[in-house]
C-alpha cells in the first residue's frame, strides 16, 4: 500500500543521506514530501530533494496560505521521518516549537514520527539532549539509532547517523504495524502492544559468589541493557518476570521482579519463573565457577604467606539447561558478551555458543576493559536459528530492547516462521 510520507531533514552534515532516504522511499512506491528547514538546504539543494522526491518542496510557513499548507501536510501524511534530526531540532520538537513549516508539520499531524538523531558524540549524551529524547520517546516517538562510528573529522562514537536502509526499514515497520493497529492515530513504538497477553522472562545483571560473609567473585555487567528488554516488553503489553541479579530494583516499568545473588540462586528462580513463559531472554551475566567453600568468617590474612590458593567449582550452565529440557513453545533468548575484537570471528564464536546452549536466538555483543558495561549504548548482532546474523542493532540500551523485542514480537506472532530446531539433551 503506498503511503504519503513527510521526510523532515534539518541542518546536520549528514542531510546528504536524507536524498538515499528519500529515494528508497519514493522507489518502494510511497508519495514522499520533503520539507526541509533552511538549514538542511544549506547543505542539500532544493533541485535535488524536489527530482528525487517527485514533488515540490516548501519551507515557507507563509506559502499556500490559502491551502493553510502549514497544517494541511502533517494532516495528510501517513508517517512522518526526521533524518537527519539534529540536538537542535530534537529539543524543538521535545517542546512542541512550531517556528517553522517542520515544526508545524509535525505538531498537525496524528501520523506515526519516526527521529533519526545525528550529531557529535559531545552533543548526544548531553542531559538535555538525552532528556528531550527520553521525552519524544514517552510520546510516542520511534527513535533510530544513532549509530557508533566515524564523525565529521576525526571525531568517532555515538552519534553517526543510521544508514539510509536501516532508517527507511525501521520507518516502513512503524507504518505497518499501525497498519496492523487498525490505522488508528497515534499508533506508534512505545504504545503499541504487541505483546500483551504474551509472559516473558529476563534475567538482568550479574552474579555473586561468596568467599567470605564480605567478599564475593562477580563480574562488570551493571544489568542496564537486561532491565531495558523488561521495561520495554512490560510497555508494549507483556507480563514480565524481571530475575534481577544484585541489581537495585523496585518494580521497572511494573516488571514483578524477583531479586537474586548467586547462580545457583539465578538458576532455581528461572526454572521455576520459565514455566509456560512464551519468551525467556537470559541478559544476565552469571558466574561459570564458585569457591568450592564459603568461610563462615571473614578470611584473615595469614602472616609469611604470600599467595592464598581457591578452589573454584564449576556453576551449572542455566541457559543451556533450559536450552536442553523441553520447551517446545518457548522461545529462549541468550546472550553472550565476547572480547574478541575481530567482527567475523566474534560472529563466529555466538554461532558455535548458540548450538551449544539450544538457544532459539543469541544475542552477542563486544566487551572490554571500556566497551559494554555500564554504557548507554549497545551494538549487538542477533543470530537465528539457521546461525544467519537476523539483525545487527545499534544504539541506546533502550533502542536496542526494542530492536530486540522486535525480533521476538515477529517470531511469536501468529503464523511467524518456525524456530524452533531440535534441542539435544
Amino acid at each position: 500500500m503506498a503511503l504519503n510520507i513527510v521526510v523532515g531533514i534539518t541542518g546536520g552534515i549528514a542531510a546528504y543521506k536524507a536524498v538515499s532516504v528519500v529515494r528508497s522511499l519514493v522507489l518502494a512506491g510511497h508519495d514522499v514530501h520533503v520539507v526541509p528547514t533552511e538549514s538542511a538546504l544549506r547543505f542539500v539543494g532544493r533541485p535535488t530533494l524536489e527530482a528525487i522526491s517527485r514533488n515540490p518542496v516548501h519551507t515557507d510557513l507563509f506559502e499556500g496560505v490559502a491551502e493553510v499548507r502549514h497544517v494541511a501536510i502533517g494532516q495528510a501524511a501517513d508517517l512522518i521521518v526526521i533524518a537527519p534530526a539534529t540536538a537542535n531540532s530534537i529539543a524543538k520538537l521535545a517542546a512542541g516549537l512550531a517556528d517553522d513549516l517542520l515544526g508545524n508539520t509535525v505538531l498537525a499531524s496524528e501520523a506515526p514520527v519516526v527521529v533519526a538523531p545525528a550529531m557529535h558524540t559531545e552533543m548526544w549524551r548531553h542531559p538535555a539532549t538525552q532528556a528531550n529524547i527520553a521525552t519524544l520517546r514517552e510520546r510516542g516517538v520511534t527513535v533510530v539509532g544513532p549509530a557508533v562510528g566515524q564523525l565529521t573529522g576525526s571525531d568517532s562514537g555515538p552519534g553517526r547517523l543510521e544508514e539510509p536502509d536501516v532508517i527507511v526499514r525501521a520507518a516502513l515497520e512503524v507504518a505497518e504495524r499501525r497498519a496492523e493497529a487498525g490505522g488508528r492515530r497515534g499508533a506508534a513504538l512505545t504504545d503499541r502492544q504487541d505483546l500483551a497477553g504474551r509472559r516473558i522472562v529476563v534475567s538482568a545483571g550479574g552474579t555473586r559468589e561468596p568467599l567470605d560473609p564480605v567478599r564475593f567473585l562477580g563480574n562488570r555487567s551493571s544489568g542496564k541493557q537486561g532491565v531495558a528488554i523488561a521495561e520495554a516488553a512490560a510497555a508494549r503489553g507483556a507480563d514480565v518476570t524481571l530475575v534481577a541479579a544484585n541489581l537495585e530494583v523496585s518494580e521497572p516499568g511494573g516488571c514483578r521482579v524477583r531479586a537474586v545473588s548467586t547462580a545457583l540462586e539465578l538458576r532455581d528462580a528461572m526454572r521455576e519463573a520459565s514455566e509456560g513463559a512464551d519468551a525467556v531472554v537470559m541478559a544476565a551475566a552469571v558466574a561459570d565457577y564458585r569457591p568450592a567453600t564459603v568461610s563462615e568468617g571473614k578470611i584473615k590474612k595469614v602472616d609469611g604467606e604470600e599467595h592464598m590458593t581457591v578452589e573454584l567449582v564449576r556453576n551449572p550452565d542455566i541457559l543451556a539447561e533450559l536450552g536442553a529440557s523441553a520447551h517446545d513453545g518457548t522461545l529462549l533468548v541468550g546472550f553472550a558478551a565476547e572480547t574478541e575484537p575481530d567482527p567475523e570471528r566474534l560472529v563466529e564464536l555466538a554461532r558455535a555458543k548458540r548450538r551449544a546452549k539450544g538457544a532459539d536466538l543469541l544475542i552477542v555483543n563486544r566487551v572490554g576493559w571500556s566497551e559494554g558495561f555500564a554504557a548507554d549504548e549497545n551494538t549487538v548482532s542477533v543470530i537465528g536459528p539457521d546461525d544467519a546474523v537476523v539483525a545487527e542493532v545499534v544504539g541506546s540500551k533502550v533502542s536496542v530492547a526494542h530492536g530486540i523485542l522486535d525480533i521476538i514480537a515477529g517470531r511469536l506472532a501468529p503464523g511467524a516462521a518456525p524456530t524452533k530446531e531440535p534441542h539435544s539433551a
